[in-house]
């Protein structure tokens, strides 16, 4: 009885071979990760060869047969990937999606290029048209106020106007008085609609002056208290805040919550001086700088008197264990003053001297979120003042400032753009100086920024020009009869910019500042050098 289940036994052993031999001929290779045309596929019901008449039953040999296809299919189906594959397709799914999101961000920012240069003209046109029509309304009002005013005095004293009118008419010697006559009434007209207009111009809610002269105390309180806290350190040296921006100038784009921005000039520590590096890779419309932090020798006997070790020629040990670290260790990186470090070490300075400064009796701070500068915000329970302090480095002797004002997405945390916010700030406070009180320059700058406001047109643009018109306008043509046609000189020349696609920066390369705008020495260079070009030009024109 043994031997006939031998052979049984040696034919099921034989079936079972060739069935794994024929599997084993379509499993795919160990790099594949799937089913592909290039493989060979596992036929659902694989051909076995046929057993002979010593073999198993057939039922019983289908039922091992189907268990070991089963099996080698279970094999096939969770074949190991090696992790070296795993991290090669994961870098190039990175790779895939930052070029996916390159492009889209491409495309996103032609779009918006093609989408400005179209709306542009219509908005320019809307805000005419809009313009125009305010006017227009303003102007029929005052004229139903004016005829109705004319009746009432017609039905009372008639008889009077009229013998007044023949009288003044009779009067007239030649027509130079007739032609006084006519200019004094366009002057009323002029300045009736001047009046009007100022009535709707909306004026911000709080008092700029209180304001600003609410944070100059602060500040001031502040940097008293810095000098002290850091005179022994080797952090930057904090100077007097500088008032910058639209409230310092005297207006305000925003009706309610102003912003008070002040600029702190930053000077280098002892054993440390700052290099100002143009950033060549930076963008056209704006200068970028960086500010390199370097090193110097104080071996010297007057730094020796106060108890300095040098930075350079003392071991690193002393230096560690006797004297506070430089600030190439505090707020650099890779020997470049870095911003967002120094906007967290200034959070730092102003959230601990704040329980020492005398407003810290009867008004509450709050620390506002920002990398780039330090925002903060103080109330009392009836008024709050909003300020934001900008750090920065005077470059020469000029009111030119490298800051961290806020820059674009993905710009390093050690560039430091350039900023004339000085200067035009020095700049408004000459034509306030220069202009009458009832000046209404301010008044101007205010109303057309409000009118903008939904479209493409940025407020520093309708500040540009006004500051344009102020250069080349005299002061005495800005009162209130004169508001109308400053309205139509701001309108026009935004149309010109518009359709010449460029408008001239008002600091660089401006022939017209005041003297006491100081720039620097490379700027005022290039100042001279436009100048002696046209002279050299208008003397050639002329042989």
């Amino acid at each position: 009885m043994g031997q006939p289940w031998a052979g049984h036994n040696a034919a099921a052993a034989a079936a079972a071979a060739a069935a794994a031999g024929a599997v084993g001929q379509a499993l795919p290779p160990a790099s594949c990760l799937g089913p592909c045309p290039s493989c060979p596929q596992i036929p659902e019901h694989p051909v076995l060869p046929p057993a002979n008449s010593s073999s198993l039953p057939r039922s019983l040999t289908q039922g091992l047969l189907s268990i070991l296809l089963q099996t080698m299919n279970s094999i096939v189906f969770l074949f190991p990937v090696g992790d070296v594959w795993d991290e090669e397709t994961r870098l190039r799914m990175e790779a895939r999606a930052k070029n996916l999101e390159w492009e889209r961000i491409q495309l996103e920012q032609e779009v918006e290029q093609l989408t400005l240069k179209q709306m542009q003209p219509l908005e320019l046109m809307a805000v005419a048209v809009l313009l125009v029509l305010v006017l227009v309304l303003w102007f029929i009002g005052w004229k139903s106020s004016l005829r109705r005013e004319q009746f009432e005095e017609e039905n009372n004293e008639e008889d009077y106007i009229a013998n007044e009118v023949i009288d003044e008419v009779a009067n007239a010697e030649n027509n130079n008085d007739m032609a006084n006559v006519v200019q004094g009434e366009d002057n009323d007209f002029d300045d009736n609609v001047g009046r009007i207009l100022m009535e709707r111009i909306q004026w911000p809610v709080q008092d700029l002056q209180k304001g600003c002269e609410w944070t100059t105390g602060l500040m001031d309180n502040y940097i008293a208290y810095f000098g002290s806290v850091l005179s022994n350190s080797f952090y930057p040296v904090l100077k007097r805040a500088i008032g910058v921006g639209s409230a310092f100038e005297g207006w305000s784009p925003r009706e309610q919550d102003v912003v008070y921005r002040v600029l702190i000039p930053m000077t280098l520590p002892r054993g440390h001086s700052f290099h100002l590096e143009l950033d060549s890779a930076g963008q056209r419309h704006v200068r970028n700088f960086r500010v390199r932090v370097q090193l110097e020798c104080t071996c010297s006997s007057e730094q020796q008197a106060e108890n300095m070790l040098c930075f350079l020629h003392h071991p690193k040990e002393e230096l560690r264990s006797n004297q506070d670290p430089s600030l190439l260790d505090t707020l650099c990186t890779d020997s470049y003053l870095d911003v967002h470090k120094t906007a967290c070490w200034f959070y730092q300075l102003v959230r601990a001297v704040w329980p020492a400064l005398p407003q810290s009796h009867t008004w509450h701070l709050k620390l506002l979120p920002s990398r780039c500068s330090c925002q903060i915000k103080v109330a009392n329970g009836e008024e709050s003042f909003r300020t934001e302090m900008l750090f920065g480095v005077r470059r020469d002797d000029s009111h030119v400032f490298v800051s961290s004002q806020t820059r674009e997405a993905y710009t390093p945390s050690t560039t430091w753009p350039e900023t004339y916010a000085v200067a035009e700030t020095e700049f408004f406070q000459h034509i306030a100086r220069l202009a009458p009180p009832d000046s209404l320059h301010l008044k101007c700058l205010q109303f057309f920024t409000h009118l903008q406001l939904g479209f493409s047109f940025s407020t520093y643009t309708t500040k540009t020009i006004v500051m344009h018109l102020l250069s080349v306008i005299p002061v005495s043509s800005w009162h209130r009869r004169d508001l109308l046609l400053r309205l139509v000189d701001i309108s026009n020349s935004l149309y010109l910019c518009v359709q010449a696609k460029r408008l001239n920066h008002f600091i660089v390369g401006n022939q017209r500042l005041p003297g006491d705008i100081n720039l620097p020495a490379h700027r005022q260079a290039i100042s001279d050098y436009q100048v002696l070009k046209k002279w050299f030009e208008r003397i050639l024109g002329e042989h």
